[in-house]
């Protein structure tokens, strides 16, 4: 007799309502996990809050759609670190939107939603979702782009054109890794005939125009800043190193893929038996455009970004790994064949619960853990609401003014600066390049609190401070409680107060 579980029968009679309750649960957790266990974000947040926080056009980190939606989706919350949380799960749920919509176009809704079970194997180890950035929204970005390709060369819809056209211009806008996708699905369109035909209609070439229209402000601070985007390749071709790093970079990224290729072991991959009766789904055969899309676009873009990265010496691959395992779960599908057989339902179930709880788990268990067991100091433990209250207080009733500017390392001086109710600029003491909204002048102007990590209880400054701000008078160092201290010692920072130029007699009550 054929057992039927009730996964295989959500698959067949409701596939669409599984996709909404998978991509949702995950999200759900990832939001709900961050927000109860974590005293400070995690990874590049604070400095992605602090570039956000200055508006720019663009800067040494690259451009600026993804600093700008930080900054708003912080502000929304209340300046709360949870709106990041969010604003990344949104992208992780509308990545998962655009596979889904894209494959149900290809090989059909149950098959799609197949493709969307399998990126779970593959997100919820490799994708940094909570350290929103623009590696994180490139993902969505690039899933609508290959969807909205797809529906206007596959389908021949042309209003999705001028669509794909915003979304790659906001690709671009996002990272530069995006050019890759723009000149992939440019040499996609002059390789096939079905995108060659395309070219006779105004639609394409308005699609460029906009993607053009979209970076025109970058662009032209691009041009007054100086800055080229593509860095000197030469010298570096003819290194035989080169492709060995890239061979490394390549290996690592099937090797996150190694959830997925546990689901499909279990799934079929591997059978006992030749008569075990198992459910089949069936699709329509799948035209040859249309395996050649999906191959295409889950293939070429992780091999150029692999190579780039390799001659630009840079360790990961270029964008980041999001945007490069969007259509891996479609193009297994794709693979599989025109019938897929569902082997051992229950325990694909399990794994696949294991795969979306595991990361989550992990999480948790180490930030109540460490620092009780290896006395580990994890960055998403330190007092942020604490250190930001005391340096923010105590520069308003020394000088009567709100907390302008905030100099010291990311660790410590982004923490406060983003967990500061007055919201200063931050400026980075030993990458002072990499912080230009912050001008000597403007340190003179306004006055700062300067931080720094203290060994002791004297809180002598460091020499890179002591030779920026000689005259500095440093301050009795203040230690911080972690929210959960165990068997880690007392955050001691250093710091000291530069007084404004012009200060007000007295200060006003807060």
């Amino acid at each position: 007799m054929l057992y039927v579980s009730l996964l295989v029968e959500a698959l067949r009679a409701r596939p669409r309502a599984m996709f909404w309750v998978a991509a949702l649960s995950q999200a759900f957790i990832w939001v709900l996990v961050p927000a109860l266990i974590y005293a400070a974000p995690p990874g590049e947040v604070p400095m992605v809050l602090a570039v956000g926080r200055e508006w720019l056009l663009g800067s040494s980190f690259g451009p600026p759609l993804a600093y700008w939606l930080a900054e708003i989706a912080f502000n929304l919350f209340g300046q709360r670190i949870v709106g990041l949380y969010v604003l990344s799960q949104l992208c992780v749920v509308v990545t998962f939107w655009a596979v889904f919509a894209l494959g149900r176009s290809i090989v059909g809704a149950r098959h799609a939603v197949m493709a969307v079970l399998l990126m779970v194997g593959i997100t919820a180890f490799t994708v940094p979702a909570l350290e929103f950035g623009p590696a994180v929204l490139a993902m969505p970005l690039t899933a609508l782009a290959l969807l909205h390709c797809w529906q206007a060369i596959g389908e021949e819809r042309r209003r999705f054109w001028f669509v794909l056209g915003v979304e790659l211009g906001l690709l671009v806008l996002t990272t530069y890794a995006g050019l890759i996708l723009v000149g992939l699905i440019a040499l996609f369109i002059a390789a096939t005939a079905r995108g060659r035909a395309t070219l006779g209609t105004i639609e394409p070439w308005a699609a460029g125009m906009i993607v053009v229209l979209v970076l025109f402000p970058h662009l032209i601070w691009l041009d007054r800043a100086g800055i080229l985007p593509a860095p000197d390749l030469s010298g570096v071709l003819n290194e035989d190193a080169r492709v060995l790093v890239w061979l490394r970079l390549l290996v690592w990224l099937m090797s996150v893929h190694a959830g997925l290729l546990v689901l499909l072991v279990v799934a079929g991959g591997v059978r006992t038996g030749r008569r075990v009766v198992a459910p089949a789904f069936a699709r329509e055969p799948l035209p040859p455009f249309g395996r050649a899309f999906v191959y295409y676009f889950a293939l070429a873009p992780a091999l150029i970004a692999t190579l780039i990265a390799a001659l630009l010496r840079v360790p990961v691959p270029l964008g980041g790994a999001g945007s490069l395992v969007v259509l891996s779960g479609l193009a297994v599908v794709v693979a599989a064949g025109d019938v897929i057989k569902l082997y051992r339902q229950r325990v694909v179930g399990v794994a696949w619960l294991a795969l979306l709880l595991a990361p989550p788990a992990i999480a948790t268990a180490a930030v109540l853990l460490a620092p009780y067991t290896v006395a580990a100091d994890l960055e998403t433990g330190r007092p942020t609401a604490a250190m930001a209250q005391f340096f923010t207080d105590n520069f308003y009733r020394r000088t009567g003014k709100p907390l302008a500017i905030v100099i010291g390392d990311v660790g410590n001086a982004g923490l406060i600066a983003l967990g500061s109710a007055d919201r200063p600029s931050l400026f980075l003491i030993d990458a002072p390049e990499r912080t230009p909204w912050v001008t000597d002048e403007d340190i003179r102007r306004k006055g700062a609190v300067v931080v720094w990590p203290s060994l002791d209880t004297g809180g002598a400054p460091p020499p890179a401070i002591r030779a920026r701000f000689p005259d500095l008078i440093a301050e009795v160092p203040r230690s911080f409680e972690r929210p959960l201290q165990g068997r880690l010692p007392l955050l001691r920072l250093g710091w000291a107060v530069i007084r404004p130029s012009a200060e007000t007699a007295a200060p006003a009550p807060r």
